[in-house]
């Protein structure tokens, strides 16, 4: 039986609710074993976690495949999303990848597609050609596989506008939302309150940074930083989570949840800034760190492994 006490939220301009905290699906695939990414996963869903992040390229696909052995049984518990990694490639790479995904997440539907990692200033011109990524997600709604369709990015607020600008129905849209991106190249300034405006629902991630590595310098405390990110007007924030401890930390802060005052944040944000101006704690802005091997082959750039030699 599925527990209630994390709370939940509208999914942008639609009824249905999700829980304010979501499981990350790319850890899944790097925890020990299956076994384990599979327990995490049901406890997080036994504890009335209901959003599950994922995507095509998420370790060579195993992340989907872990995730969807621990959803059988529990699919109908679930607000499920993964995300398409065609990175300009046409409609058809596109549908081919969703059939991969359904199959791999042993499911017949989607709640959410997300184009993944809307990162180069061209992506947004790829996307939209006419037999391009968007028209799969009109084909892939109209088919019944996908319920509601939305974009994903980390690298530069002006992407995400240029991709709204093309005035596109999109249900969500994911961004890194933490206290350093008030003062550094903002999606809470610049991008937020434009998707709350269209009543597009806002994915917040990064809360940490990406990497924890604010936490680790002590430059942010964990429930700090969390309940931060969830007082934006968010409908979920998706947060990697590594091992049952971590998930059992991040149950605690959800079920607690009360939301900071515009006085708290404030004063949040002003702790984050002296270390926001350069970046220094997301390094997803200025650095290739954080960008997919998949797209950075589409784009004709090294991969991380080749930038390491």
């Amino acid at each position: 039986m599925r527990d209630s006490t994390i709370p939940r939220r509208p999914f942008g301009r639609h009824d249905e609710p999700v829980s304010i905290i979501g499981i990350g699906g790319y850890h899944l695939g790097t925890i020990g074993t299956q076994k384990e990414a599979i327990t995490l996963v049901r406890t997080a869903i036994d504890a009335g976690i209901t959003f599950m992040d994922n995507a095509w390229d998420y370790n060579g696909g195993v992340s989907e495949i872990r995730m969807g052995k621990a959803l059988k049984g529990y699919r109908d518990q679930v607000f499920l999303m993964t995300k398409v990694c065609t990175h300009g490639r046409d409609g058809r790479t596109a549908m081919r990848q969703l059939e991969e995904s359904l199959t791999r997440l042993q499911t017949d539907h989607l709640d959410l597609w997300q184009i993944h990692e809307c990162v180069y200033d061209d992506d947004p011109d790829l996307h939209f050609v006419p037999g391009g990524v968007v028209d799969a997600l009109d084909k892939a709604r109209q088919q019944g596989k996908v319920r509601y369709v939305g974009f994903t990015g980390h690298k530069d607020p002006a992407i995400h506008l240029r991709m709204l600008a093309h005035d596109y129905p999109f249900d969500s849209c994911q961004l890194p939302l933490n206290g350093f991106d008030a003062g550094f190249r903002s999606f809470e300034r610049h991008v937020l309150p434009e998707l709350t405006r269209r009543g597009i629902a806002p994915i917040g991630m990064k809360s940490l940074g990406g990497t924890g590595t604010p936490v680790k310098r002590k430059a942010v405390k964990v429930g700090d930083a969390l309940r931060y990110a969830m007082s934006l007007p968010v409908a979920t924030t998706v947060s990697g989570i590594d091992s049952l401890k971590v998930l059992k930390q991040n149950i605690t802060l959800a079920a607690g949840f009360e939301p900071m005052s515009a006085a708290e944040m404030d004063a949040h944000r002003a702790r984050c800034a002296r270390w926001a101006a350069d970046g220094r704690y997301e390094l997803y802005k200025t650095t290739a760190q954080h960008d997919g091997d998949e797209g950075r082959r589409q784009h004709g750039f090294p991969t991380s492994e080749e930038l390491a030699l």
